[in-house]
């Protein structure tokens, strides 16, 4: 009987892995939308047309971006996650899947559940910028000024909870000082206000706000990566500043709903990592402050956890809520 069994149990998996297989081999049989869950034109949307391109090439289907913006980027994930698994629709994530499930009480899906990574795409770094207006040329400068004078300096975000908002304020924690906080709605409006003096500070993506630290317009303090900026070489990175523990990195992946065959998220992960090989395509996006990745997505999905537990220490410590 038990012999019986077991053979059965190996026939069911050899039929789920010809399946699987031959999933893979046709795939895909359709367009294949990426969904990114914010407007277009920036830095996420220029990222997945460029990458649509090349995989419209080497993959045989029209692969096209579907911009679904909306509540932190919850509108378009939830999207992806109630869609059919079969690798057709795929979510542009960004750092919102790490941060979102610390700074909502109720997510309309289960990021760890309803979700699949496929890879990491890039890493998104910042600069924490000031004003012409703000007296000060170093991140210790404008730690001591913070400090003579308390609740004097304000920072601009793209919203309660977002990225640039829990950014500045891990810096905050770290370097012991109050700066009081002004949402702005989008990351647009937070820039124009740092450009009119409206705020003194402003962490800020490199894709937008290198072009105003280059023309003068806006002083960057620090860099928030790990390593110095090879468009920016000369700003000093948050830990060469004096915050040794410092870095906030913003990324950009691939996931799709859970459930999509084995096979088609690893031709899927295949084909990503493929087009991050382009040397044309790599030189457009790492020129704009993108620093690319790829690899697996076991490795994505080790990175989501870790920068999962990084920021709900962030979003407890400074009692951020969403807007």
């Amino acid at each position: 009987m038990k012999s019986i069994f077991q053979r059965c149990v190996l026939s069911v998996a050899l039929l789920l892995a010809m399946v699987s297989t031959s999933q893979a081999q046709s795939f895909p049989t359709r367009p294949i939308r990426i969904v990114v869950p914010f407007p277009p034109g920036g830095s996420a949307d220029l990222l997945a047309r460029a990458l649509g391109e090349k995989l419209t090439t080497s993959m045989g289907q029209p692969v096209v971006v579907d911009n679904k913006p909306g509540a932190g980027g919850i509108a378009g994930a939830d999207f992806v996650a109630k869609s059919n698994p079969d690798g057709h629709t795929l979510l542009f994530a960004n750092t919102n899947i790490a941060i979102n499930p610390s700074l909502y009480d109720k997510l309309p899906y289960d990021t760890s559940t309803a979700l699949a990574p496929v890879l990491l795409l890039a890493y998104v770094p910042s600069l924490i910028m000031v004003s012409e207006k703000t007296p000060a040329n170093t991140i210790q400068e404008l730690i001591a000024l913070a400090k003579s004078k308390p609740e004097s300096l304000n920072y601009a975000s793209a919203g309660s909870g977002t990225f640039p908002h829990l950014a500045i304020e891990l810096f905050k924690m770290q370097a012991g000082i109050s700066i009081a906080h002004i949402p702005y709605k989008g990351a647009a409006p937070a820039l124009n206000a740092l450009l009119a003096g409206d705020v003194q500070v402003l962490c800020n993506d490199m894709l937008t706000g290198s072009q105003y630290v280059k023309s003068g317009k806006l002083r960057a303090l620090a860099y928030t990566g790990s390593t110095r900026a090879p468009t920016l070489p000369q700003i000093p990175t948050m830990a060469e500043a004096g915050l040794k523990d410092y870095v906030a990195v913003g990324w950009q992946g691939i996931m799709t709903p859970s459930g999509t065959p084995a096979a088609v998220v690893e031709r899927l992960n295949i084909e990503f990592n493929k087009a991050l090989t382009d040397p044309a395509l790599r030189h457009s996006l790492t020129s704009q402050g993108l620093v690319l990745s790829g690899g697996t997505p076991k490795q994505f999905a080790d990175y989501i956890s870790q920068d999962t537990e990084r920021w709900r220490a962030v979003v407890k410590t400074s009692g951020a809520k969403a807007d």
